[in-house]
């Protein structure tokens, strides 16, 4: 469910900072104008550099695998899902990393888009960011550990 979930928001809310203006209908422009007040998050709308990469990877990288890992997961017994969930969750929570150190530690004054500026502020744009990097480390540990996705498929001897 988390990579269904996952298809419209990447595709209608997280894709919009690499679309010109205008491209996108005003009523998502405006979802994503109240999230970024609400939650005081500036990155949404004025994206540094680095975190527009991040964008580019989730259209690019993240966006194609969504279906079929829901695929995967929802069928179960799925053992091909391994090493493409690994490189996923890997990949997501490297990134996330990144954004969760921003968030915390940025100086968010100079930006034309009001960011956190208490510490609850930052907690609370935290927690909007987190899940999207512990889902992704249960994927992992999940791959990692799991006798089913650990099993090796032994070869016939001549």
């Amino acid at each position: 469910l988390y990579f269904l979930s996952h298809i419209p928001i990447t595709a209608l809310i997280d894709l919009q900072p690499l679309l010109p203006a205008g491209i996108a209908p005003r009523a998502l422009t405006d979802l994503l104008q109240q999230y970024a007040t609400a939650f005081r998050d500036p990155m949404m709308l004025q994206p540094p550099e680095w975190f527009k990469a991040f964008i580019y990877c989730e259209a690019f990288l993240q966006l194609p695998f969504f279906p079929v890992a829901a695929y995967a997961f929802l069928k179960g017994g799925c053992r091909w899902i391994r090493t493409p969930a690994i490189i996923y969750s890997t990949h997501v929570a490297t990134t996330l990393f990144a954004i969760l150190a921003h968030i915390l530690f940025h100086d968010f004054s100079k930006l034309e888009h009001a960011g956190p500026q208490t510490l609850r502020e930052r907690l609370v744009l935290l927690s909007i960011y987190l899940p999207y990097l512990l889902i992704p480390l249960l994927i992992l540990f999940t791959m990692l550990c799991n006798p089913h996705y650990k099993h090796v498929e032994k070869r016939k001897r001549k």
